[in-house]
């Protein structure tokens, strides 16, 4: 579905990744982990046409696509959500939905119509049922909770009908109890759609919760790949981000 080859990008003498090659098959649920400034948001940008790499490739579904431009990955199959919700917030939830779904089907011009339009309710409204938001529906997106907002923010991707899902952080700035919340909805939306996710999370314990594969980023390298149990026992990883108190609690829990 997607396979990353050798991606690599400095910016004036940093350099950001180097040389980081991953596949992600089909249908998987994948995390993106590793300490500040190990090239994860990068990655993404990289990934989804925001940035053009120096070096290597982006295979979405059989295609080269680096050197398309955001829009064009997006009519390939990928869609992303910000870890800052990027919102229409004059709009009610229906209405920046509609939206999103209408400019998608290349019919802007309509937007000009009150909306939203019949042949677009249904995926409306089928999106709204992915993520519990059909309550939420008429009230104006600047006046969201935050974590709804988040939701909105993954909705409007979805949106977009994408095969290859990236989630930058789609937990942070929330409370214990919406954290949770979020990734269970992250969890059910993967089962029910079958799409292949991507998400940066610094949770460790939703990382290990629900991720079938964890990548770890050090300084724009893959310094370990594997399941939750092959990574909270890697030591390169212990070191490098988990740190010792985490690894001790990790066995403890398991115990």
């Amino acid at each position: 579905m997607l396979s990353v080859q050798g991606l690599s990008k400095s910016f004036g003498g940093v350099q950001a990744t180097r040389d980081v090659s991953i596949d992600f098959p089909k249908g998987s649920l994948s995390a993106i982990i590793g300490p500040n400034g190990a090239g994860k948001t990068t990655f993404f940008n990289l990934v989804s046409g925001a940035f053009r790499p120096d070096a290597g490739r982006v295979i979405l579904n059989g295609q080269d696509i680096v050197g398309l431009s955001s829009l064009e990955v997006v009519r390939r199959g990928m869609a992303r959500a910000f870890q800052v919700a990027a919102l229409f917030p004059s709009l009610t939830v229906r209405e920046a939905l509609s939206a999103a779904v209408i400019s998608h089907r290349r019919r802007s011009w309509t937007l000009l119509r009150r909306f939203p339009l019949a042949d677009t309710a249904g995926r409306v409204d089928e999106i709204l049922s992915l993520l519990s938001l059909e309550a939420q529906a008429d009230t104006l997106s600047r006046n969201l909770s935050h974590g709804d907002q988040k939701l909105l923010d993954i909705a409007l991707a979805l949106a977009m009908d994408p095969s290859v899902l990236l989630l930058d952080e789609p937990t942070a700035g929330m409370g214990t109890e919406e954290r949770w919340r979020m990734i269970g909805k992250v969890q059910q939306l993967w089962e029910h759609t079958g799409m292949t996710v991507l998400f940066i999370e610094h949770d460790m314990d939703i990382v290990f919760r629900i991720a079938q594969a964890i990548y770890v980023l050090k300084y724009g390298q893959v310094l370990a790949r594997g399941t939750a149990d092959e990574i909270r026992t890697n030591q390169d990883v212990i070191d490098a981000y988990l740190g010792t108190d985490h690894h001790v609690a990790a066995q403890a829990g398991a115990v």
